[in-house]
């Protein structure tokens, strides 16, 4: 269990100074007894308060990471249950499998599929890294596909193989990436976390069920080691959705150190849309690694997308720069349209610019990356304000006319956008898909001077 807000404002200071965000020592160790605060936020707190409260400091679920560079993938230091309560904070990861018998041209296309980038209203979506599970039994045969893998590929690693002598071999030529070891059952924990240790990689606990799960932890964690994942070894989805939430609940509202660790997933269906299926609930509920089979980037985009919904900030609207976009190839005579900074609703703009093939300008007024009617209606996107953002972003330099296009939802800000801003306002579409037609009908050949 961890210290209650009492017992660590026995450690504080007691100055009451505000600077740690809480107006009161005692608020802030009630914050820091929650989970909700970082005991590095108090600038006067003692080095021997910092040892006493490190564990109580400490996130709920461990950081963990594995991977190297760039690629590292960060796993845990989640502190809620339900995203909305504050927010997510380190993305799943989403790992494809492969045996370690794949060569050649299946290797080569599997690795492809692994490195593929697709971009999405701004953010890219790619996958996490390569599990490569022993079926050949062979130590050289793991040892070689991890070798030539990592010649593949900078993604992370997952090794898959209870045999210790194995997974040594393999470590042999790969421990500088970092791999996840999988996995240190009740039969050969010692040896695989000695393993672990010694190449300073995690290793993935599994347990028989929950209770089992636990009570291995606490022999590992007994080892000194405590760079661990956790796997409970229930493959049914009802029962593993069920060990995942205890797991979280656990972790974060009774402070159970045993299960305050990231997890690891494995899906079992063999129909890909049904595998992803599958893995968006280990997704939400509450997988720090899901393992899949499927690489096919038509199976895998739904599943990362949704993961690029669920580790957004909900307090946060995902925003872009408000400043002058071009789309296409612009002249002074392009139309320039006006929108918000919110990035769904710019980039439905720009796509259906780019569909019109009438290249433009974009404005993307800032309105703390809210839609054009929630932005109206809070009166983040009035005219002043956007007449106020068209003399400052500099786009009187850059075309010779004087003529914007206003979103067809707030057509009544027309007249007092025209007047504040001296240009010619031209309600446009409502919805972005009606631009192309607007713009082939009016824009042509361009604005008139």
């Amino acid at each position: 269990m961890g210290l209650t807000g009492l017992e660590i404002y026995k450690h504080l200071p007691k100055k009451n100074c505000g600077k740690c965000g809480p107006p009161t020592c005692l608020a802030f160790a009630m914050s820091l007894a929650a989970g909700k605060a970082s005991l590095d936020s108090c600038p006067d707190v003692t080095d021997a308060a910092k040892e006493a409260l490190g564990a109580a400091s400490a996130p709920p679920i461990a950081a963990i990471k594995f991977g190297f560079g760039d690629y590292v993938n960060k796993l845990g230091e989640e502190t809620v249950i339900f995203r909305h309560e504050k927010t997510f904070v380190n993305p799943t990861s989403v790992v494809v499998e492969i045996p370690d018998t794949l060569r050649g041209a299946q290797l080569d296309e599997k690795m492809a599929d692994v490195n593929f980038v697709f971009e999405r209203v701004g953010l890219q979506y790619n996958l996490n890294g390569v599990a490569i599970r022993n079926v050949s039994g062979d130590a050289e045969t793991f040892a070689e596909a991890a070798r030539l893998v990592t010649e593949k590929t900078r993604h992370g690693l997952v090794l898959i193989s209870e045999d210790v002598a194995v997974m040594e071999r393999a470590l042999a030529d790969v421990s500088r990436r970092v791999p996840l070891l999988y996995a240190a059952t009740a039969d050969n924990y010692e040896k695989m976390i000695e393993l672990g240790k010694k190449h300073s990689c995690p290793v993935v606990v599994r347990g028989n069920g929950l209770d089992a799960t636990a009570q291995l932890v606490g022999k590992v964690t007994a080892q000194g080691c405590k760079n661990l994942v956790l796997d409970t070894g229930n493959r049914d989805l009802s029962q593993t959705l069920a060990d995942y939430t205890m797991i979280r609940r656990l972790a974060i509202k009774r402070k159970f150190r045993p299960l305050g660790y990231p997890i690891i997933a494995f899906t079992t269906a063999s129909d890909p849309r049904e595998e992803m299926m599958e893995a968006s609930v280990f997704v939400a509920k509450y997988a720090s690694v899901v393992v899949v089979k499927t690489s096919k980037r038509e199976h895998l985009l739904s599943l990362l997308a949704l993961r690029g919904n669920i580790y957004t900030d909900p307090q946060k609207p995902i925003q872009v720069e408000p400043k002058i976009y071009e789309v296409g190839q612009v002249t002074p005579a392009s139309p320039v349209y006006v929108t918000t900074n919110f990035s769904l609703t710019y980039f439905s703009v720009e796509g259906e610019v780019q569909a019109s093939r009438v290249p433009a300008y974009i404005l993307p007024v800032e309105t703390d990356g809210t839609s054009v009617l929630t932005a109206w209606a809070a009166g983040k996107y009035t005219a002043d304000k956007i007449a106020e953002f068209i003399k400052s972003s500099g786009i009187a330099d850059r075309v010779q006319h004087r003529e914007v296009v206003l979103p067809g939802y707030v057509a009544v800000l027309s007249g007092k956008l025209q007047e504040a801003s001296g240009w010619k306002v031209v309600v446009g579409p409502r919805e972005a898909s009606g631009i192309p037609a607007f713009a082939k009908g009016r824009y042509t050949q361009g604005v008139p001077a």
